[in-house]
């Protein structure tokens, strides 16, 4: 064998280690490289999930924000209703006439109730002159009765001590404001449906 022909099968081996080695990092590569896809893939998907779960959370406090937000415009809505229904009812109170029956009996219950023998009644402005009458005529009050006092009121009495200790009020207002509570319930229900 000649040189030429070891020469030759020696480049013929380096070459087809060559072309080994090459296949052998070409297939490394392909390997690398479908993991790196992966791997992109994989993070690709991962912010896309948490893009998503970001918008659901995003749509869910809008939609949660519109609900209270919705809500609190409602409320203020059935209060105002109520609150106008409730002033509808305070006029009427202050533009009724303190009737005779209703007045005196009153200041009847109120003096039962108190127990002492002299006492000063309060009445709306509107009612001091129709109240003094009252009470002149009444054989059973007016002893007991020493003034009649004008009170900032819708209507009904307030009945004092003469020392001013002990007081009732049997005013249209205090009795609205103690019956309120008790019947604001069923107007909700009447007007809306609930509650």
């Amino acid at each position: 064998m000649g040189m030429e022909k070891i020469s030759e099968a020696i480049l013929d081996k380096v070459k087809a280690e060559a072309r080994d080695i090459i296949k052998d990092a070409e297939e490394k590569a392909k390997e690398r490289i479908a993991k790196a896809k992966k791997q992109q893939e994989a993070r690709l998907e991962e912010e896309k999930n948490k893009l998503v779960e970001q918008a659901k959370g995003e749509a869910a406090r809008i939609m949660a924000q519109a609900s209270i937000k919705a809500r609190q415009e409602l409320l203020v809505v059935k209060t105002g209703m109520i609150d106008e229904i409730i002033g509808k009812v305070k006029k009427a109170l202050s533009d009724s006439p303190g009737g005779k029956g209703s007045s005196l009996n009153l200041v009847k219950e109120a003096l039962s109730t108190l127990g002492v023998d002299k006492v000063i009644v309060y009445v709306a402005p509107k009612d001091v002159a129709a109240m003094q009458k009252l009470i002149k005529e009444d054989k059973e009050v007016v002893g007991k009765v020493m003034e009649v006092k004008e009170f900032n009121c819708t209507g009904g009495v307030i009945i004092e001590d003469v020392g001013g200790k002990i007081r009732i009020d049997n005013t249209y207002d205090t009795r609205l404001e103690t019956l309120l509570p008790q019947i604001l319930p069923e107007i909700s229900k009447e007007l809306f449906g609930t509650e």
